[in-house]
Formats: structure tokens, sequence, C-alpha cells
């Protein structure tokens, strides 16, 4: 869905949104504030948990992880425990090539391709604007062509390719 000022609504460009490394992750459980903790995902998909300890946690929608967590508090610790999961932080997207700032970024919902671009300071002079590829997580670095307009999602790597002319 489309809001004002051309934004996506977050719910909906990051439906079925899977976790990941650099992922800063909140789980509460509701009426037990000793249980509620923000964590960031390790690099080996991991996040510690009290009462559980560590899970694995790579490639689970928070969905999954409320269920998880839920599921190992249950019975044990818990008569029925209510967990929520919130992606506090997500994490970061890139930009490579003919920017004026490549590097590393915060990813925000509704970031396209234009925006991604300006945060990197905006284009070098030599910068084609129609061979701008995108590289996301999981697609083994298989680059598509993107336009200015194309969604990017936490994770992507923007390469913005030289012009010749």
């Amino acid at each position: 869905m489309l809001l004002p000022w051309g934004l996506v609504n977050s719910s909906d460009a990051l439906q079925g949104y899977r976790l990941s490394a650099g992922d800063k992750v909140r789980i509460a459980v509701f009426g037990e504030d000793d249980l509620t903790v923000t964590n960031q995902v390790s690099a080996r998909g991991t996040i510690s948990f009290p009462l559980i300890g560590e899970l694995k946690v790579a490639d689970l929608t928070p969905g999954d992880l409320e269920d998880l967590v839920a599921s190992r508090l249950r019975g044990p610790y818990l008569v029925d425990p209510r967990v929520s999961v919130s992606i506090e932080e997500y994490r970061q997207f890139f930009v490579m090539g003919q920017v004026n700032r490549p590097g590393s970024y915060a990813y925000l919902p509704g970031l396209t391709v234009r925006k991604a671009v300006s945060i990197a300071g905006g284009y070098t002079e030599r910068a084609s604007r129609s061979k701008i590829f995108v590289v996301s997580e999981g697609d083994s670095r298989q680059e598509r062509k993107v336009s200015q307009d194309d969604p990017l999602g936490p994770g992507d790597t923007i390469i913005v390719k030289e012009s010749f002319f």
C-alpha cells in the first residue's frame, strides 16, 4: 500500500521478512519484564535469550521467532507465554560504484534506489543512471537491473555502474 509522499507501507514491503545477521530484535513476554530483551542477530545467525540460551534465528520470520520462544518457555517456565517480536533496527544496505560516498547505511522501510543513492551522496559525474543493479541477500550474488523507484530490502547491495559517454 502506498502512503502519502510515496512511502511504501512497511508491513507490505517487508511481509515475510526473514531475520539475518545484523538485525536488532526486541522480544517481549507479556507480564514477564525480566524476559524482555533486545538483541542483535550475530554473524552466526543466533541470539541469546534468558532461560533458553542461544537460539538460531537466521531465516526465521518475526512470527516464527515468536512461536519458537513461546514453545521453549511453555511448560518448564511458563504456562501460556504470550510473546511478541519486533524489529528495532534492520541490517544495513550497501551502495557501491559511482556514488559520492559508497558504503553501508542504516536501512529504513520504504527505501528505494533513488533514496539510497541520495543517502550515499548522489551520483558522481561518471555515473550511469540507466546501469544500476542490485544484489539481494540469498540471490547467490546475481545482479538484477533496477530503476530509480524500485524498492530495496535490508542487506541489499546497490551497484551504480560507470557511464562511458
